[in-house]
């Protein structure tokens, strides 16, 4: 029997949050369509930096995670966030999963030579680990790219997503700001050796599970999750006029940046992307958090990037697949294969909506509502 009660009003919502979200993860849908064209270089990558929407929506995450929570756990056990963190995120990670799926033999080509020949019961198998975002080793990768979940690659994020949330349940939110600001400075230290000092020159990575890419995907998730967290308890926002569109310009700007510097300079880049991340997506937010929005049509489009944010994301890689197998076998060029770019992104957009509309919503208003019911008898015992 549970002694704990949940009956938590909600708060203020954060509507250019939401549209942000939104922004950024159309901005991840059309850098993966021009990855298509980058001939295997980073260097050559068009809208170069579209990746760091990822530590992006790290930062956003560990913001409204902490707004939504830090106050609350004294009605909150540690299993009631959980669930509740399920409840808003796993329908959607087992659709990209079936959507993967479904998409996988239509992505047979010279660029995924495996999947030709591959058996349909390991297509199952690793569709159902999918479901539970348990990470897959490269031993049993059916794509070859070594990927944790080859069905559908970005839902890495959201297994370090997940282990986030437990780190913040289980012992960053009892930290006082000052251990918590602590540890942000150490993350943030992590951050710049990787990429000034490190290898790469980037935060490109935590996709697999191996020692080198989940040193990536740690220090990617580490500094914007709990500089977000840390944001937020110290409320220092940032009050401006028209600070969704003024946010959104500089979200499409930073990512839109060339590389900079070249294969001997590697550490420019990373500089820059460290500033970006350590700095400038903590001032996004706090403008963001900061600003109201009055007029109704910008409100509206706030919603609407909001509500698609989060799906679009998790279902379009599918389609990418497909699209870079198709450039990159027929040799397309860019000038011939934009079209088809913008129906991948077009399309990605309707498979989300009709996702969120015709399934998302209704499960997880479906299982609020169950959970609701067991505690009510739970409560009654």
């Amino acid at each position: 029997m549970s002694s704990i009660s949940i009956d938590i009003k909600p708060k203020k919502h954060y509507e250019i949050l939401d549209g942000l979200r939104g922004v950024a993860a159309l901005l991840v849908v059309i850098f993966h369509i021009f990855e298509a064209f980058n001939e295997g270089s980073r260097f050559k990558q068009i809208m170069n930096h579209g990746y760091l929407a990822v530590d992006f929506f790290f930062l956003l995450s560990g913001f409204v995670v902490a707004y939504a929570y830090d106050d609350r756990w004294e009605k909150l056990s540690q299993w009631e966030f959980y669930k509740r963190r399920l409840i808003r995120l796993q329908p959607m990670v087992i659709m990209g999963m079936i959507i993967g799926a479904i998409f996988y033999y239509f992505q047979a080509s010279n660029v995924f030579p495996q999947i030709a020949g591959m058996e349909a019961w390991k297509v199952i198998l690793t569709m159902v680990i999918g479901f539970t975002l348990l990470p897959i080793p490269p031993s049993m990768e059916i794509r070859g790219w070594g990927e944790m979940h080859p069905l559908n690659g970005p839902a890495w994020s959201l297994f370090f997503e997940y282990i986030a949330n437990i780190l913040y349940a289980v012992l960053f939110r009892k930290f006082s700001n000052k251990v918590l600001g602590f540890f942000v400075l150490i993350f943030a230290g992590m951050l710049i050796n990787y990429t000034v000092f490190g290898p790469k020159g980037d935060v490109i990575g935590g996709w697999s599970l191996n020692l080198e890419q989940m040193n990536v995907g740690f220090t990617r998730l580490l500094f914007p999750f709990f500089a977000g967290v840390l944001l937020s308890r110290l409320g220092k926002l940032i009050h401006i006029k028209g600070a969704f569109w003024v946010c959104s310009i500089m979200i499409i700007v930073l990512f839109s940046i060339p590389r900079i510097g070249d294969e001997n300079t590697l550490w420019m880049n990373g500089l820059y992307e460290s500033i970006v991340i350590i700095f400038l997506f903590p001032l996004i937010v706090a403008i963001g958090a900061g600003g109201e929005i009055k007029n109704p049509v910008s409100l509206k489009i706030c919603k609407a990037l909001g509500d698609i944010s989060y799906p679009i994301y998790i279902i379009h890689y599918p389609l990418i697949y497909w699209y870079m197998a198709w450039v990159i076998d027929n040799k397309v060029p860019l000038k011939d294969g934009y079209i088809l770019g913008i129906g991948v992104l077009l399309a990605s957009i309707t498979i989300a909506y009709l996702c969120l509309k015709f399934y998302d919503e209704p499960v997880r208003n479906w299982l609020q509502k169950k959970v609701q019911r067991n505690r009510g008898t739970e409560a009654q015992r």
